[in-house]
């Protein structure tokens, strides 16, 4: 079990890396810079909220800190959608990896804050 939260902490450092790298690669125009920020923040966002969720002081806490990363991951592949639309970055499959990374991610946290309140409503019937 403890090898799954770890394989997910990396995972999630990797998208950073992986954002970072589409950032670089923005052009120095009025709407990559702005997307080059606001998708650097809500990228390295999830990782970074992952740790506070590992210490969560409470279930609602946890809760609350999972539904934070998912926040910041949908930010985040909306971004990935306009760089594609755009297109920001030629080839635009160079977006392609972190797209299909981001979607899986926020499957993930879907998941995890679905089950995280049903085991609260378990809980709470004992």
């Amino acid at each position: 079990m403890n090898e799954n939260k770890y394989d997910l902490e990396d995972r999630l450092i990797d998208f950073v890396l992986t954002i970072d790298n589409i950032v670089e690669k923005l052009p120095q125009t009025k709407l990559g810079k702005h997307i080059a920020g606001q998708m650097i923040r809500s990228g390295s966002s999830p990782a970074l909220n992952y740790g506070e969720a590992m210490a969560a002081e409470s279930r609602n806490d946890f809760i609350h800190k999972l539904k934070v990363i998912l926040k910041e991951l949908r930010e985040t592949f909306i971004c990935l959608k306009i760089i594609k639309r755009k297109p920001l970055i030629n080839p635009v499959e160079d977006v392609a990896t972190a797209y299909q990374e981001n979607n899986e991610l926020i499957s993930i946290f879907v998941k995890s804050i679905q089950t995280a309140k049903r085991n609260k409503s378990k809980k709470n019937e004992y």
